[in-house]
């Protein structure tokens, strides 16, 4: 029997039409990332498959394993992303102050890292649970204390305070920050004003001294 050329088949009545949801590859990857990390955040990482996250992003399975090889590689872009957030609202931060004001800057420092924190604590819980002890170092948290690094070197370098080791300097005040924030969400405080203000004053204190 020859060949029939079929055209498009006719919808059953009352059915739309379905069509194809064509986005740039940058977008699907970052459907496919948001999706994960709601429901990392909801279910947790061990609940979740790739089947949830492809069906919760509205995108084929096949899409999810051409940018992704494992639901592991979502949780690494994950990271990676939290951090990008995490440095850029910091850094806007810094940036809105003069730069010879170095007490400012130290200050928007604190006020933004304590913003970005507490906005995307639930997701930077999920992605970063199982960072081993072993592990004692990451990109993600070295390209944060690069940027405070940075702010320490200037302001010694002005006379603005004495810092002895700029980064000892800085993984001091970066972890006593995220210890005194995490305790303020275990206490079910969320409003970073207060935290700011005390962290602020210790923090002065100490570059000072």
């Amino acid at each position: 029997m020859a060949g029939r050329i079929e055209g498009p088949a006719t919808p059953v009545r009352g059915e739309r039409p379905r069509q194809r949801r064509i986005q740039p590859a940058e977008v699907r990857v970052d459907d496919l990332m948001s999706a994960a990390a709601e429901l990392f955040i909801a279910r947790g990482i061990e609940a979740t498959t790739v089947d949830h996250i492809v069906a919760r992003a509205g995108v084929a399975k096949g899409t999810f394993y051409h940018y992704f090889k494992t639901k592991t590689d979502v949780i690494h872009a994950l990271r990676e992303r939290f951090t990008q957030d995490f440095l850029s609202r910091v850094a806007a931060a810094i940036d809105a102050c003069p730069r010879e004001d170095h007490a400012a800057r130290l200050s928007a420092w604190i006020s933004g890292a304590v913003a970005a924190y507490l906005a995307n604590f639930r997701l930077h819980d999920v992605v970063f649970h199982d960072f081993p002890h072993s592990q004692r170092q990451s990109h993600e948290k070295d390209a944060v204390i690069a940027q405070l690094v940075a702010l320490l070197d200037e302001g010694r370098a002005a006379g603005a305070w004495a810092v002895p080791q700029c980064r000892t300097v800085a993984l001091i005040l970066f972890d006593g920050m995220h210890g005194v924030v995490d305790d303020a969400i275990a206490a079910g405080e969320h409003t970073p004003e207060p935290l700011c203000q005390l962290l602020t004053g210790l923090f002065s204190r100490m570059l000072a001294a």
